[in-house]
């Protein structure tokens, strides 16, 4: 009897804890985006004043933005081709299929959509309706 009541227990603070976690990596998630992107952009503004009090030049925003995208691609386009380049030279993969990869890697669409659970708007409980349309 003793036995049960610990197993019990032990289910149920474990069950606690999880949906506690989860909940906190919710409420992380969700405020951590917002002030995120504020605070890029405010770092972004920043970095151009100080170049320009620094320089007398000033950086055009968007051409900087434009240039961080840029210099992204490309090191994820060369860290993709070195990962497959180490998988052929394994053999887990063939140069063939790798071609193929690459391939498919430059013809995907440049915005991904985002289906994190955890999003705000995308979870909902179970039973419940489906969100209205925006």
């Amino acid at each position: 009897m003793w036995r049960n009541k610990k197993l019990i227990v032990g289910v149920t603070l474990a069950a606690v804890m999880l949906f506690g976690g989860l909940g906190a990596v919710a409420f992380a998630a969700d405020n951590g985006n917002d002030s995120q992107s504020a605070s890029n952009v405010t770092l972004l503004d920043r970095v151009c004043e100080i170049y320009q009090e620094k320089t007398g030049v000033t950086i055009d925003q968007e051409a900087l933005k434009d240039s961080f995208a840029q210099a992204q691609r490309e090191r994820r386009e060369a860290a993709l081709e070195k990962h497959l380049a180490e998988m052929v030279d394994k053999g887990v993969i063939t140069g063939e299929e790798s071609s193929q990869i690459q391939e498919w890697w430059k013809s995907r669409p440049d915005v991904m959509m985002d289906f994190s659970p955890l999003k705000q708007g995308n979870f909902r409980g179970m039973g419940q309706p489906p969100a209205p349309p925006e």
